[in-house]
């Protein structure tokens, strides 16, 4: 009966980073449900790929929440969504496929260089200058396709680059966010179910291909749950310092990924 707690409070520490400093959930989920899935002994030939599957299909309902809330303050481009979902959910269709391509032990490096990359952006806060221009539908789709397959490929909802994609197009902070939370969906959904069909008679029972729906279930609950109240954390904590320390703690988990 441990892992039904370990996973309740994966789901709570995520749902509070998620709500305090605008995360997303698979920087916390996969290197957590990784380290879980290991300590259930699980077949090492899947680790990565059923943490990465698994990230995705939990974001699904975080999505849902979080896109919602955004929605209600009107704060969603949908226009920007429709021209960039096709492109997103396509590529982490691919995103999965490719995963399924490679060794878990490569998907795991990769996972651990991603967490350098957000680190140094969380870090040195660099943001692209909006330039409030009227891009075309193929560019759209096509920076669509980019996010979405590396998203699918790590397990992310991508909003650590819909978010300065959508900055750069002229988006101001907050509706450039919302956006990107309301993109996350199309990401979550098609990655889920590109990792359900690629390890279709892979993994045990409980398992549909590289999705572990006990963890599913318990993680995305407690994340949901507890992402309120990180937002109302938000305006009592120093974020922009604690941000600082999460990026560290990030370099330390990527190192941590890289050489185990």
């Amino acid at each position: 009966m441990i892992w039904p707690l370990a996973y309740a409070v994966l789901g709570s520490l995520a749902g509070v980073l998620a709500g305090l400093m605008g995360i997303g959930g698979g920087l916390v989920f996969v290197p957590g449900l990784l380290f879980l899935f290991y300590l259930q002994g699980f077949d090492p030939r899947w680790l990565s790929h059923l943490a990465i599957g698994t990230s995705l299909a939990i974001i699904v309902p975080t999505a849902v929440s979080s896109l919602w809330a955004h929605h209600r303050r009107g704060a969603v481009d949908w226009r920007a969504v429709t021209l960039l979902a096709p492109g997103l959910a396509l590529g982490a269709m691919t995103g999965a496929w490719l995963a399924s391509q490679v060794s878990t032990g490569w998907l795991k490096n990769l996972f651990g260089l991603f967490l350098f990359v957000v680190a140094w952006q969380m870090l040195t806060g660099i943001a692209p200058d909006g330039r409030a221009q009227k891009s075309g539908v193929g560019l759209f789709a096509l920076v669509g396709a980019g996010i979405g397959a590396v998203s699918g490929l790590v397990g992310i909802g991508g909003g650590t680059m819909s978010v300065p994609f959508l900055l750069w197009q002229g988006k101001s902070l907050p509706k450039a966010v919302a956006t990107s939370a309301a993109c996350g969906l199309p990401i979550a959904l098609a990655g889920a179910l590109g990792f359900m069909l690629m390890g279709a008679g892979k993994t045990a029972a409980a398992a549909t291909g590289f999705v572990y729906w006990p963890a599913v279930w318990m993680t995305g609950i407690f994340a949901v749950v507890m992402a309120p109240l990180g937002a109302r954390m938000a305006h009592s904590l120093p974020v922009r310092a604690l941000k600082r320390l999460f990026a560290l703690l990030l370099v330390v988990v990527g190192l941590r990924l890289l050489l185990s």
